[in-house]
């Protein structure tokens, strides 16, 4: 039975699961995935590309379980990788060297010695930078992050662009970069950027992409320029209840296929064209399943504790993210009052909270709760923060059934890398 469950209902989220089968097999808390909400995710953007040579990047750093990262590649899409790590995962599910793009930020001369062996295309985003890799990579290729001066995003800490952020070459500064390239008889394969993350409208994006392939047109050697990277940054609708409107992806692919198509066919451009999302494709698809353990009301606030720490989603603490919740009850009676209640975690600090003064049906001991829209940024954020285990990861296959796709953590696992004593 259900409290609030319309949404998932309606996907047929869970399968042939239900959210309490799934914590009784797997444990609480846990990440909860569903591969076909994932497929059409990728399909949308993909069906964006009706430019010749645009293509989708995926950001791996929204969700890199090789799970997800397989089926992102089965539906046609790109990836980047933004760590050694993301990388070692992105090669391990099958991508090939040339469809990965390593963008880093602040990186060692190690960890970029790693990425150009595995023979990938790396972006770097200062002057000190890209002279550390022009010389680690003499004669060779190199892609360049610039800052077009333009940021947008729902968080301060999410805005990517801008003078207030530390991302980008600054396009002022392009003399300089080309005396570096120049010195080291590196080609500039490659120009990105980002803006910002979480926008739901596309005109920002759009402009920012104007600034870039005007700098585009300013490289003495515009013909060697193999990529174009406009970033990704596009939100989803997290406020699921409330009816919230979907990122206008109609509008934003006629806005962006003709800005590229008249663009490209004016300066006879034939290299690449990247849109960069992370959240968009994976946010959706993922919800993480919780346990009401605790009520209480201090002064004229009702707290409901769960097992839903911030160790496990982090978003509501580091953003004040909003993620709409769910509930589900074994023994519902199909009446339920709402009233104000603010839902916490069991971590002992007081940014502890996941859902802060909503209006919801009155939550009991032994519910199951969900937090949607938690497949972006939600295990790939999570801690062993006070030494709690990192949940498991269950993907709901397109036939309905469950299989997990990572294991919840042990205590062995957290003691395994602990020198002798």
């Amino acid at each position: 039975m259900s409290v609030r469950s319309k949404y998932t209902d309606a996907l047929n989220f869970y399968g042939k699961e239900t959210p309490q089968s799934l914590a009784e097999k797997f444990g609480s808390p846990l990440y909860v995935y569903n591969e076909a909400v994932l497929r059409e995710r990728c399909k949308d953007l993909v069906g964006l590309c009706k430019t010749k040579g645009l293509h989708i990047n995926y950001s791996a750093k929204a969700n890199a379980n090789p799970h997800l990262l397989k089926i992102i590649r089965e539906e046609g899409c790109l990836v980047d990788a933004m760590s050694p790590g993301e990388l070692y995962l992105d090669l391990k599910v099958g991508y090939k060297p040339q469809e990965i793009l390593y963008v880093c930020n602040n990186v060692s001369k190690e960890e970029m010695k790693n990425a150009l062996s595995k023979g990938v295309l790396v972006s770097v985003d200062s002057l000190m930078q890209v002279e550390q890799l022009c010389q680690l990579n003499q004669g060779g290729k190199i892609m360049v992050r610039f800052n077009p001066g333009i940021g947008a995003g729902h968080s301060t800490k999410v805005v990517t662009g801008g003078k207030e952020t530390k991302f980008g070459v600054d396009p002022e500064k392009l003399p300089q970069l080309l005396e570096i390239l120049e010195k080291y008889n590196v080609t500039l394969a490659g120009i990105n950027h980002h803006i910002g993350s979480l926008f739901m409208e596309g005109e920002q994006y759009i402009e920012a992409a104007k600034i870039l392939l005007d700098l585009a047109l300013k490289l003495p050697h515009f013909d060697q320029l193999e990529i174009i990277d406009f970033g990704g940054g596009f939100g989803i609708p997290y406020h699921k209840y409330e009816n919230q409107a979907r990122f206008d992806l109609e509008k934003f692919s006629t806005m962006l296929n003709e800005t590229l198509s008249a663009w490209a066919k004016e300066h006879n451009y034939s290299g690449k064209f990247y849109l960069e999302p992370g959240r968009y494709i994976a946010a959706e698809c993922g919800a993480i399943l919780g346990t009401v353990y605790n009520v209480k009301t201090n002064g004229t606030k009702t707290f409901v504790g769960t097992d839903l720490g911030f160790n496990t989603l982090a978003r509501p603490m580091l953003y004040d993210s909003f993620h709409d919740v769910e509930i589900y009850r074994k023994n519902f009676s199909g009446e339920s009052k709402e009233m104000e209640q603010t839902i916490v975690g069991n971590i002992c600090e007081s940014g502890d909270i996941i859902a802060k003064n909503r209006g919801l049906p009155v939550l009991e001991e032994g519910d199951i709760i969900a937090m949607l829209d938690a497949g972006a940024y939600g295990f790939s954020m999570s801690s062993n923060y006070t030494q709690r285990l990192r949940p498991a990861e269950v993907l709901i296959q397109k036939d309905g059934t469950a299989k997990c796709i990572r294991r919840r953590d042990t205590f062995e696992d957290i003691f395994a890398t602990v020198t002798e004593f």
